[in-house]
Order: C-alpha cells, then sequence, then structure tokens
C-alpha cells in the first residue's frame, strides 16, 4: 500500500503534464489593420444601378 500511492501519484502527475500545453508549432497572430482615419466621407454609390446588356 505504501508503495502504491506514491506510484499513483506519478502517473497523476505525468498525465497531467502530457496533456497541458499546446500541441504543434507556435505562431503569432497576424496583426489586426489600424482604421484609416480621414477627413473626407466616403463617395456615396450612384444612383443606377441598372445592368447594362452585353454587346455581341
Amino acid at each position: 500500500m505504501r508503495r502504491s500511492i506514491p506510484l499513483l501519484l506519478l502517473c497523476v502527475v505525468m498525465a497531467a503534464l502530457a496533456g497541458c500545453g499546446n500541441k504543434g508549432p507556435l505562431f503569432m497572430p497576424p496583426p489586426k489593420p489600424t482604421p484609416a482615419t480621414t477627413t473626407a466621407p466616403a463617395a456615396p454609390a450612384p444612383a443606377s444601378t441598372a445592368a447594362t446588356p452585353a454587346a455581341h
């Protein structure tokens, strides 16, 4: 009984160490683009959105 408790603790510690952390290569996430500060508002979309027929 005295020998089984440290052996059980060793198995639990080894299992915990084997299962922790990320697997695979480490990577940095891509940087988030910073929003451009513009003083002029964006141009409005054209009012007419009718499609023109294609010429053959």
